[in-house]
């Protein structure tokens, strides 16, 4: 499929959301934020330029003082997830990555993410967003209730999600367009065409109903390892959707009420 083909179709998909009087919520989440590196300035003020809603999931141990003035001072909404604690893989050589894995007790990894809490509670305040996103998008399927009773509101992973709340108070929204290809020697663009056709086939099983239709459709970015046919695809995709009247981008507050409809 050619690029000019894969945005007729998008073009087509949103103009079939107008039809049916609904509205095409997406949400962005970028990766990995630690330090206000000229990558991560670029990101925010891209976000800036196209008044598009930002949620930076940030590593408590990696965040740095520089990073939290570059939130406060944004001018566009800019929210910060919690990613894991040190984004550390405990899992055994020769196995996926894992942070958040079953190779260590529980309670060692609950105190960590309540440690890291509380890292990013005292740097971002009202910014912050307590929503856990798990390093590698992996974590064991022991931690939803422990993430309940700590007063997480979110969780965010890739794909589709199977439930609205894996636990009570629990809400989970995920990511479905990854613009980062990782196989191979160096993360590089993941390919437009690709991309565009992807953004389709979710916001097309949400409407048929073959996909949860309240879970917005999740844009994925890590600004660390963007080439600049990366950057230049986000310009290009925020362009394009800009003013249509099928498309809202959600802030993460938004994305992770409790109690939103379905």
């Amino acid at each position: 499929m050619s690029e000019a083909e894969a945005w007729a179709r998008l073009d087509a998909e949103l103009a079939a959301w107008r039809q049916a009087g609904r509205a095409a919520t997406l949400w962005w989440r970028d990766d990995d934020a630690g330090d206000a590196t000229p990558a991560l300035r670029r990101l925010v003020a891209l976000a800036e330029a196209h008044a598009v809603p930002l949620a930076l999931a940030t590593v408590p141990a990696w965040a740095t003082p520089a990073l939290a003035a570059a939130v406060k001072e944004a001018g566009a909404p800019v929210s910060v997830l919690q990613h894991g604690y040190a984004h550390a893989n405990h899992a055994p050589a020769g196995e996926k990555k894992f942070e958040l894995g079953p190779e260590r007790p529980a309670p060692v990894v609950v105190a960590e993410l309540a440690q890291g809490w509380q890292i990013l509670e005292a740097a971002f305040g009202a910014q912050f967003v307590p929503v856990m996103v798990p390093p590698w998008n992996r974590m064991a399927p022991y931690l939803p209730p422990y993430l309940a009773e700590l007063r997480y509101g979110g969780l965010s992973q890739f794909g589709p999600r199977a439930r609205r709340l894996p636990a009570r108070g629990l809400v989970q929204a995920n990511t479905h367009v990854d613009i980062v290809h990782w196989k191979g020697p160096a993360p590089r663009f993941a390919g437009e065409a690709k991309l565009v056709d992807e953004f389709v086939r979710h916001l097309a099983a949400r409407r048929s109903g073959a996909a949860d239709a309240g879970e917005p459709t999740g844009l994925l970015t890590h600004h660390a390892a963007h080439d600049e046919a990366c950057w230049a695809f986000l310009e290009t995709l925020f362009r394009r959707l800009a003013g249509r009247a099928a498309v809202q981008w959600l802030a993460a507050p938004r994305v992770f009420a409790d109690g939103a409809a379905p």
